[in-house]
């Protein structure tokens, strides 16, 4: 399983939330590719880039974006976050991204889903995020009405890169994943699973690989030094 370091930008920086909420920002290193070089040096390879800005319609920080992929080649990113158009999917892969993640609209718009899955065979991942069993949108504010089961159903003949599950009930509190929810996911999808959401120890990164998820998403645990980002890098980092 991969370690994935999270970099959410929020105002140009890099910011860590608890429970997704714009209003309860606990961690905020100013300039974002510090961030990338502190996990880079330590052995990461893997990231997850998320503008909450333009998941929430709040501004963009696109132009962040665009300098953290362009970084040096040997580093994987995955970017998200107010991706609702076909060009943006194809300008952040041009860009240097190896898989966009596509949210909101994806769980709203499934034939435009389809249509940009199919442009981008293997690079396009659907963030389901999840609130008890319900998919939530809009930067996990209003609930879908659909629940997991009934998504992931829909999403299961469609060639995606994978689906980035989010325990948004976990999400920045540092109490643990949903390892029921994650093992449910994989039961029911030929899909990669990377798991968001809670992280918080070794067991709980070893957890996630024991029911199959492909990678796994760390934000507050590295931030707040909960983890030994030295450890994590050496036995998960590919």
């Amino acid at each position: 399983m991969k370690a994935i370091a999270a970099i959410d930008l929020r105002e140009g920086a890099c910011v860590q939330l608890v429970g997704g909420s714009y209003d309860a920002e606990r961690v905020r290193v100013n300039d974002p590719l510090a961030a990338l070089q502190q996990w880079r040096d330590v052995g990461f390879r893997h990231f997850h880039v998320v503008d909450l800005d333009a998941a929430l319609g709040r501004g963009s920080n696109a132009d962040v974006v665009a300098r953290l992929t362009s970084q040096a080649p040997g580093l994987a990113f995955t970017v998200g976050g107010g991706v609702r158009e076909a060009a943006r999917v194809a300008s952040l892969l041009e860009g240097g991204a190896s898989g966009v993640v596509v949210g909101t609209r994806a769980i709203e718009d499934p034939v435009w889903l389809a249509d940009v899955a199919s442009r981008h065979p293997g690079r396009v991942v659907v963030a389901a995020d999840v609130r008890g069993r319900e998919v939530v949108t809009r930067g996990w504010t209003l609930g879908s009405g659909r629940a997991l089961d009934e998504v992931l159903a829909a999403l299961e003949p469609l060639p995606l890169g994978g689906l980035l599950v989010t325990a948004v009930h976990k999400e920045g509190q540092l109490e643990g994943v949903d390892l029921l929810l994650m093992r449910d996911v994989v039961s029911r999808t030929r899909h990669r699973l990377y798991a968001s959401g809670g992280v918080t120890t070794l067991e709980d990164l070893r957890g996630l690989s024991s029911v199959g998820a492909y990678g796994a998403v760390i934000g507050m645990a590295l931030y707040t030094g909960r983890l030994d980002a030295r450890e994590v890098a050496r036995e998960f980092s590919e």
